[in-house]
């Protein structure tokens, strides 16, 4: 049964994690799915006596260079084993590959993708339909921050904020990475655990709260991740929006195609994604709506100050336009903007400012 949704829960030390597996165990067993979650992988080799902090570098390598295969494995399998199952799957990876990387060198990073047969693409952006990053509470809930409750975990609340930042810096890039920080209680921050998951599925939720600006670049961009980005919408029911995105850099792409309907009420809506093979994105691309332009567009995320912002640069239509977009805040004083960023003109909610709009001749 090909209904089966991998995403990968992650973030910095005491971020909360082991709630929210729980209570994801437990909600969506209860809508009808069959819910897997995979074991913190790292951990499993700290319990089996590998100390990753040995001063045995070749140690090092090889336990790092393990523990991606052995990452990879158990996805892969648990994913064989999720198409057997006669319902829908929700496979929930406790942290995922990208997460490795945190803790080598860039060029340790490289060789071990390189003997792994692997690249940043495959791993970051074509794996897992969605990444949750789970911020520490040594970021904006410090009082509740302590090692006490896992015997695995020793850093300090400045070596957790540090690991925090370098794990959204790992999957910064992914086009489904959602940062769910402490600026909410934390009953809040498991809610949105959930409302998150539950629109990959294509549960209907309240149609998000984001906002949209017609921006200038005034700077460079410290750690933005590019990726060039060719939409194009096929032709369907009035009611509904399709339409097929590839999406990567230096020559590794990846496709989907997303449906776009209507829920029970105005305010809620049903959008399902999902990952395409390159034969099936040429083949739906004959299905391409004659009245809309391919939208062609270079997307540069980055976070700033614990928001993930989203700027796209116009190729085709609109050269030259930017736009910048900020999803899960609900009012524009909620934006810490960077200063690198100038912003032109609020268009949340103009249609004329719609990439599907935006598309017709």
């Amino acid at each position: 049964m090909e209904n089966i949704t991998k995403i990968v829960l992650t973030g910095g030390p005491c971020a909360g994690k082991t709630t929210a597996l729980v209570r994801i165990i437990e909600h969506f067993t209860g809508l009808g799915y069959q819910v897997f979650t995979l074991p913190e992988t790292p951990t499993m080799f700290t319990q089996a006596g590998i100390n990753f902090l040995t001063k045995n570098r070749q140690l090092h390598y090889e336990a790092e260079k393990a523990l991606l295969r052995i990452q990879l494995q158990l996805e892969d399998r648990f994913a064989e084993m999720a198409t057997k199952c006669d319902k829908p799957v929700l496979i929930v990876c406790d942290r995922g590959t990208m997460d490795i990387s945190c803790y080598l060198s860039e060029e340790a990073w490289e060789a071990i993708m390189i003997e792994t047969g692997v690249n940043t693409i495959g791993l970051r952006d074509s794996r897992y339909d969605a990444v949750l990053h789970l911020v520490t509470a040594a970021n904006g809930a410090e009082q509740f921050y302590t090692v006490s409750n896992n015997s695995a975990r020793t850093e300090t609340v400045q070596q957790a904020r540090w690991l925090d930042k370098a794990v959204i810096e790992a999957w910064t890039g992914h086009p489904h990475l959602r940062i769910i920080n402490n600026t909410v209680d934390f009953e809040e921050k498991i809610r949105r655990v959930i409302a998150e998951i539950s629109r990959i599925i294509g549960a209907p939720q309240p149609i998000d709260a984001e906002r949209k600006y017609v921006v200038e670049v005034t700077g460079e961009i410290p750690g933005a991740i590019e990726n060039e980005i060719i939409q194009t919408y096929l032709l369907s029911e009035p009611t509904q929006e399709i339409r097929l995105r590839k999406r990567g850099s230096q020559g590794n792409y990846v496709y989907f195609q997303t449906v776009k309907k209507p829920a029970g009420t105005p305010d809620e809506c049903i959008e399902t994604e999902r990952q395409i093979s390159p034969r099936q994105y040429v083949m739906l691309l004959q299905q391409a709506d004659p009245d809309r332009k391919p939208i062609h567009k270079i997307r540069k995320n980055f976070v700033w100050e614990k928001q993930y912002f989203e700027l796209d640069t116009y190729l085709e239509p609109a050269i030259g336009l930017n736009i910048l977009e900020i999803e899960g805040v609900k009012d524009h004083d909620d934006i810490e903007f960077p200063p690198f960023i100038k912003i032109i003109e609020d268009v949340t909610g103009r249609e004329e400012y719609f990439n599907y709009n935006m598309a017709k001749f």
